[in-house]
């Protein structure tokens, strides 16, 4: 079956045929980079002559707001593309067009004054969308509100604005403190959310100011813990990706790439002997909350010490947490398994993740490595698989799958998979090398 998603005007008409008989559209990366680059500075200047329009506009009605600007970044639009071909994926519709390419914010002192500008607005330009976020909650809740208008770029700027996916400009409205709700808000990896006193007006007053000065507080505090839970994050998954490429570069009888090379590397593999530098226990686990426990075992992770890793992961799980952070947890723990080179028990964590959280792509991924390294590339493929389904863009299970038909001796699979994962990433040495290896091998067994 082949199926056809309309992705620009330009770059992505077309189908590519998977091996599973399914169509997959991989938005070319390169290409789009090349569009970006290309029409970025006219996008610039359409957007600065607009902004300067509407400001003059709303100052002759009386309105002095502030207006921030942007052209989306290329990394940012890319990201976007992806995430609206995977909803498009999981629903089976068709992708939705990125409105904000093109995107300013009008920033006003009170909510009165929003309803100026909308107006204004919609008596100069053509407004295709109008969403009021937030407005559905009660009179006793505070939260993030905006007004997200989408007007057609107008013909003076339109010449500046070619190849853009919808012919649009968004512009959010909002009051200071919305924006200032919005601002911290936008930094966090989850949604706060307040329910302010239900107190006589001016009372609500005082306690909203009260609340708000505490809020920038309890919000810094949420902040810095997430920094340093994202940092170790990132950390423990970059190392995780390199002890992945040292472990399976034997396996798979492929040279090294610089991306899996480096002092960290070296690192794990002193680890796995014994020689790693404990991290300082710091009291009884049993005295400690889940998020402090998570932190530790990222820490641990991250220092080598993996089973002290492995024993707070265990201790985490023995508070029988909701399904999601056991998912979560099973998932780390089998990572710090894994970096030990024990294989089984990586496999049964990476399992028990799947069994909770069956959409959980990245422990199929994973779980499909352990079994290649293990040996059975069919059931490795079957993972790969199975996360590619869920997650048809994800370069490695691409990447990885293409290794498996390779070690099999299945070169077209292998040449296509990877020829899909370079779309994605199409600077990516690991997927070129292998794609150089593949068509060596194909051009010898056609001889």
């Amino acid at each position: 079956m082949v199926a056809t998603l309309h992705l620009s005007n330009h770059v992505f008409h077309g189908t590519i045929t998977d091996m599973n008989g399914l169509s997959s559209i991989i938005p070319d990366k390169a290409a789009m980079a090349l569009q970006y680059t290309r029409h970025k500075a006219s996008y610039e200047q359409a957007l600065a002559l607009l902004v300067a329009e509407i400001n003059e506009l709303l100052r002759s009605r009386g309105i002095r707001p502030t207006i921030k600007s942007r052209v989306k970044d290329f990394e940012s639009l890319y990201a976007k593309k992806i995430r609206l071909l995977k909803k498009a994926w999981d629903t089976s519709t068709e992708p939705l067009p990125i409105n904000d390419t093109l995107a300013m914010r009008i920033i006003c002192p009170f909510l009165g004054d929003l309803e100026q500008v909308e107006i204004a607005l919609s008596d100069r330009y053509t407004i295709l969308e109008i969403e009021r976020k937030g407005q559905d909650r009660s009179f006793r809740e505070f939260g993030y509100e905006s007004i997200h208008v989408l007007i057609a770029i107008p013909e003076s700027v339109r010449p500046l604005c070619v190849d853009l996916e919808r012919d649009v400009v968004e512009i959010q409205l909002r009051t200071i403190l919305q924006e200032a709700w919005a601002e911290v808000e936008h930094e966090l990896v989850y949604k706060a959310e307040f329910t302010p006193f239900d107190e006589p007006l001016k009372r609500k007053l005082a306690a909203l100011n009260a609340t708000l000065t505490l809020s920038d507080i309890i919000f810094q505090e949420i902040l810095e813990y997430q920094k340093k839970l994202n940092e170790a994050l990132g950390r423990r998954r970059e190392e995780f990706d390199r002890t992945i490429e040292a472990r399976t570069s034997e396996v798979f009888q492929l040279p090294l790439a610089e991306e899996a090379r480096g002092d960290t590397l070296s690192q794990s593999f002193v680890a796995t002997e014994g020689n790693s530098t404990p991290v300082k226990q710091n009291g009884s686990l049993a005295d400690k909350d889940l998020d402090s426990l998570l932190l530790a075992a990222l820490n641990a992770h991250n220092a080598s010490d993996f089973q002290r890793a492995v024993a707070i992961y265990a201790e985490i799980l023995s508070r029988k947490p909701d399904p999601h952070v056991a998912a979560v947890v099973y998932k780390h723990k089998g990572m710090a398994h894994f970096a030990q080179a024990d294989y089984e028990h990586a496999l049964a964590d990476f399992t028990s993740c799947v069994m909770l959280d069956p959409e959980c792509y990245k422990a199929y991924y994973y779980r499909g490595v352990v079994k290649g390294i293990l040996g059975d590339l069919k059931a490795s493929i079957d993972d790969f698989t199975r996360a590619l389904e869920i997650h048809p863009y994800h370069f490695y299970s691409r990447y990885r799958r293409a290794l498996s038909w390779w070690k099999l001796g299945d070169y077209v699979q292998a040449h296509e998979d990877c020829t899909l994962a370079l779309r994605i990433d199409p600077e990516n040495r690991l997927a070129r090398e292998l794609q150089a290896a593949i068509r060596e091998k194909m051009a010898k067994d056609e001889i």
